[in-house]
């Protein structure tokens, strides 16, 4: 079994930067794909940014050039950074991982997922 647990989220005006932390337990932390979605309230779930265990990244058009997803395996956590936020970025993050080598963008392949962290951007 393995725990999810975000960080990081907040209130931050447009063109800030946040960075978001995901800390995973589990001994086997380093072969897990790891992901981050998105929901805003009335909308579905969004895909934001996916790793392979191996470092392999992925990234939604809409964030592409401006967040990066990283992962430390030695600390057992993922992070996402964010940079040139947007009103439209407001929404709560989740976490979520996959004992897949890479799971992309589809959140049917992940397994295990956090209780996400809120982040606001104001205009």
């Amino acid at each position: 079994q393995v725990q999810l647990v975000e960080s990081g989220g907040g209130l931050v005006q447009a063109g800030g930067s946040l960075r978001l932390s995901c800390a995973a337990s589990g001994r086997t932390f380093s072969r897990y794909a790891m992901g981050w979605f998105r929901q805003a309230p009335g909308k579905e779930r969004e895909f934001v940014a996916a790793i392979s265990w191996s470092g392999v990244t992925s990234y939604a058009a809409s964030v592409k050039g401006r967040f990066t997803i990283s992962r430390d395996n030695a600390k057992n956590t993922v992070f996402l950074q964010m940079n040139s936020l947007k009103p439209e970025d407001t929404s709560l993050y989740y976490c979520a991982g996959s004992g897949a080598s890479y799971s992309g963008s589809d959140y049917s392949h992940y397994d295990y997922w956090g209780q996400g962290t809120q982040v606001t951007v104001s205009s």
